[in-house]
């Protein structure tokens, strides 16, 4: 929940200019407000918007809801699905999530999967069962042919906002474990295809260390994206 128009007009402009001649896809999503104007700000550069969240319906008495049909209308790719601030405030769960992916693959939109687990499950060694589950679950009913247009990010909960940053080998891990679950599930092409982020703390002096890790395809970044200097420096490591 950051910026107004004026302030993402500035940002935009000097992004656009610092990634033009990456070879990594840059996705952007902001609040709700800005949606229409970064777009329009971003057509025919190489970044895409997408959209913090959606609801799963198209239309209907959900106030405040913002519905697929609308994002389609603004010509939005994108929508992060399951953050863990929308579980943990708004109170989404593995079963609204899975709705919401149905919902967002249904109307063209690609759904980027958050999962992850908080501090409490990571010393209760529930790592692998909580994440199990929230990946089963939200996947569940998704065919094998819509799992190319879906991004997972692994993002454990105790290092969003923190400064705390899981090792380099251990994101891997879990980030190679998810893999395996989506090759139980599905097969082993759609397990090595699917583009799998990690999300917690990512900064400029980090991302090479992370993005050297055989399994982890790419970052869900926050704080480190609201300035156009680290957020370039991130997309160009």
């Amino acid at each position: 929940m950051h910026m107004t128009t004026d302030c993402a007009k500035d940002f935009i402009k000097e992004i656009k200019e610092e990634v033009k001649g990456t070879d990594v896809e840059v996705v952007i999503c902001p609040p709700f407000t800005l949606l229409h104007t970064l777009k329009e700000l971003t057509e025919g550069t190489n970044i895409k918007i997408g959209a913090q969240n959606m609801h799963w319906e198209e239309n209907g008495a959900f106030t405040g809801e913002v519905s697929p049909i609308m994002l389609k209308d603004l010509g939005i790719e994108y929508c992060i699905i399951g953050h863990s601030e929308r579980r943990q405030y708004f109170n989404e769960t593995n079963s609204t999530v899975n709705k919401k992916i149905i919902s967002a693959i249904n109307h063209g939109i690609k759904p980027i999967l958050c999962v992850g687990e908080s501090l409490d499950e990571r010393k209760a060694g529930k790592i692998e069962a909580v994440i199990k589950k929230q990946v089963e679950e939200a996947l569940n009913g998704v065919a094998s042919d819509d799992m190319k247009n879906i991004v997972i990010a692994y993002e454990p909960i105790w290092a969003i906002g923190t400064g705390e940053t899981a090792t380099s080998e251990e994101a891997n891990r879990v980030i190679a474990y998810i893999r395996n679950i989506v090759k139980e599930l599905y097969n082993e092409n759609i397990s090595e295809e699917i583009r799998i982020q990690y999300g917690g703390s990512v900064k400029p002096h980090n991302i090479e260390e992370l993005m050297d890790q055989e399994d982890i395809d790419g970052a869900l970044v926050g704080g480190a994206s609201l300035k156009a200097q680290s957020f370039a420096q991130i997309v160009n490591f």
